[in-house]
């Protein structure tokens, strides 16, 4: 099976183009692929796919097996591998894929025959509590000044410690802790995943610590719901762009700083949320079952 490993601002992923491939275990092989010590080593295997509905489909299995909706820096690397390999015809201005979330527009930006990076048009957040989803109904929720419902203070407890977050999904769940602390300070290796698994999230969330720099950058750190701590989250820069936003913190544009590097969002306070990050190839080789 030849695979390409690639990343977006150090979110990295095994990408395989399975277009012709037979179905297969594709959790199993993601938590062997994605093995540090053992595998080639990544946040996620993404597979290019034949889609009804768009251009080209993703699927992403996280490295404990389970499948994302949505992966905001590893459709990037999907556009470039997708673009560059001429899967879709032409130096094509933009093209869709198919995701859990929905299809998306994806805008490359051409350095000659190289993609360097990617506009991803990643839709609506959604705010109701119900759709993130969250164990609290969307009637116990009361509208913000905008008339949004959505939870923007709610206290929850992990590891001995208790803090509000606020929560927004970009297809898939997201909890955001606003600090006025360092994020590189908060313990997110041990409190990240009993956030992760907390009961007030059915189906698990990403969790984030951001820090509010000025009105146009905001610094954070990511626990991602079955991948652990990663370098950078696409939809989770894009679900804390959005919250800050809401909360009058942020202007409608502006970068979030994650580990990986930088990423631009734009998210006016309404409509569809824009996010622009670099990509690249790190390297390419063939994977051997039972090797």
């Amino acid at each position: 099976m030849h695979f390409v490993k690639m990343h977006g601002t150090g979110n990295d992923f095994v990408m395989v183009d399975a277009r012709t491939m037979p179905d297969r275990n594709w959790p199993a092989l993601a938590e062997t692929m994605c093995d540090r010590h053992f595998g080639i080593g990544a946040d996620g295997l993404i597979l290019l796919l034949p889609s009804n509905q768009a251009d080209l489909r993703m699927r992403m299995f996280n490295p404990d097996g389970s499948e994302a909706e949505m992966c905001g820096n590893g459709i990037r690397c999907f556009t470039k591998l997708a673009l560059e390999q001429r899967m879709v015809a032409g130096n094509r201005s933009d093209f869709n894929a198919e995701t859990g979330a929905g299809v998306l527009t994806l805008s490359p930006v051409w350095d000659g025959g190289r993609v360097t990076a990617v506009r991803v048009n990643m839709g609506a957040p959604i705010f109701e509590p119900e759709r993130i989803p969250v164990a609290l109904p969307n009637s116990a929720v009361t509208p913000d000044s905008r008339g949004r419902v959505w939870v923007q203070g709610h206290r929850i407890e992990a590891g001995g410690r208790s803090f509000d977050v606020a929560c927004v999904s970009m297809g898939n769940p997201h909890a955001i802790l606003f600090t006025d602390d360092d994020p590189r300070g908060f313990p997110l290796e041990s409190l990240g995943p009993l956030v992760e698994h907390h009961p007030f999230f059915p189906k698990r969330v990403n969790f984030h610590v951001a820090r509010v720099l000025d009105r146009y950058h905001v610094g954070m750190r990511t626990w991602e719901r079955g991948a652990g701590m990663t370098l950078a989250c696409g939809t989770g820069a894009c679900a804390t762009a959005v919250a800050a936003r809401a909360l009058g913190y942020t202007s409608p544009q502006g970068e979030m700083q994650v580990p990986g590097g930088k990423l631009t969002i734009k998210w006016p306070g309404s409509g569809d949320v824009f996010l622009t990050g670099p990509v690249a190839t790190v390297f390419s080789g063939d994977w051997r079952d039972g090797e």
